[in-house]
């Protein structure tokens, strides 16, 4: 097996991981190497044939593959070098990096790595519902990627489980395709999507959202023929007498994405429960000192243009840490009202961007960076809404002790 030295090994040649290189590269960090798995660089956003990436970045409306192409293009302009068809297979607290490759079975040993593998779908295996498992039974993506990749149709006659993003999408893209979508059934008394989605994708074609309803049992035998659906309770349990039969070929499922981290693991790095991505600190680094995280391996992000920011920010701390001069994070961060924040360490000497989500829809509602007492920063919060990441900037810190982001009323 060969092995190479490498100053930094990028995991992941999606939006992250593809911001990052072309950063370090600009600043001078030119012993780097990005890994990919797939075919082609450009992550998910291949499959991402509709518009709406880059309003913010760009500010203009791209399409995934156009969004993409904005950091693969200069990136292979300047020889940044991207192994395609390279499934990082292994990853060590020392920074030791395994991939199989079409050349064979590499090894890296890096001083920084970047963890930029994004996310997968939640399976209909980690489903409570009942019944046979017949064809017609799709993830939002793997739908997406038929249609958007393969140019096949997945069904004519379909129901959508969840009503997070790309379900919401695929509701969309399946009524184009002459499809008839029976209606998108969410077990939460909210939408799980971003308000623009449900616009755009369901009011503006008539499709109807079910709230606090959920799939219970699927029917048929070689090809999905129905699903039964029932009402939920405060506690998300089906309520007996609420269920309907509802005839469809085709089941979608938009029920949350999982950050991709089995390397993550395997390194020894701690996860975050609340995101189920790594722990890290204000600069990006893990609780493993040298590997970093980005992008939606870190928590699912609402956009891609976030997801590069985040990625090219990160690239300037790895370079700080390459030349010695990341400092260390020993001030914890906590939230208060809310579902999740990142990142859970600041480093107190110099500000940071707080990521959190709304614990539950919240109207009027005020956000505050707490400590010692003290309020260090607000913001007032129209709408506060779990589908939506919402940040705050902390300043730098006085003191040592913990801080808290606390989401309430105003």
């Amino acid at each position: 097996m060969k092995e190479m030295d490498k100053d930094v090994v990028i995991l992941g040649g999606g939006p992250a991981g593809l911001a990052a290189a072309l950063r370090l590269w600009d600043l001078g960090v030119r012993d780097l190497v990005v890994l990919e798995r797939e075919p082609e660089a450009g992550g998910v956003l291949r499959q991402c044939i509709h518009d709406g990436f880059g309003l913010t970045r760009f500010g203009e409306a791209l399409t995934g593959p156009e969004y993409a192409a904005r950091f693969l293009e200069p990136a292979l302009a300047r020889g940044i070098p991207i192994r395609t068809g390279a499934a990082a297979t292994g990853l060590t607290a020392g920074r030791r990096v395994t991939a199989v490759t079409r050349a064979g079975l590499l090894a890296y040993r890096a001083r920084a790595v970047i963890l930029a593998m994004g996310c997968r779908e939640r399976p209909l295996g980690a489903l409570p519902v009942a019944g046979t498992r017949p064809a017609g039974v799709f993830t939002a993506g793997v739908a997406q990627a038929y249609l958007n990749l393969h140019n096949a149709m997945v069904g004519r006659e379909a129901v959508i489980l969840g009503s997070g993003d790309i379900g919401l999408m695929m509701a969309r893209r399946l009524t184009l395709e002459g499809a008839h979508v029976r209606g998108v059934y969410e077990i939460l008394p909210y939408p799980s999507g971003l308000p623009r989605n449900l616009l755009q994708c369901l009011d503006d074609y008539g499709i109807p959202l079910h709230l606090s309803r959920t799939v219970t049992a699927l029917h048929g035998a070689a090809r999905l023929e129905a699903v039964t659906v029932a009402a939920v309770d405060d506690r998300r349990r089906p309520i007996p007498g609420t269920e309907e039969r509802v005839p469809c070929d085709t089941l979608i499922l938009s029920v949350g994405l999982i950050p991709e981290n089995e390397l993550t693991r395997q390194a020894g790095a701690l996860l975050d429960p609340s995101t189920g991505g790594p722990q890290t600190d204000q600069f990006g680094q893990t609780t493993v000192p040298g590997i970093f995280a980005a992008g939606n391996v870190l928590h699912v992000h609402d956009v891609a243009d976030d997801v590069s920011r985040e990625a090219e920010n990160l690239a300037g701390a790895v370079r700080r840490y390459l030349d010695g001069h990341l400092p260390p994070c020993p001030v914890a961060v906590r939230g208060r009202g809310c579902r999740q924040v990142t990142p859970g360490r600041l480093a107190g000497t110099e500000s940071a961007v707080l990521c959190f989500r709304p614990e539950r829809p919240l109207r009027g509602a005020v956000a505050e960076v707490i400590q010692d007492g003290r309020v260090l920063a607000s913001r007032r919060i129209p709408w506060a809404n779990p589908a939506q990441m919402e940040r705050l900037t902390a300043p730098p810190l006085d003191s040592r002790a913990p801080v808290e982001v606390v989401l309430r009323h105003d």
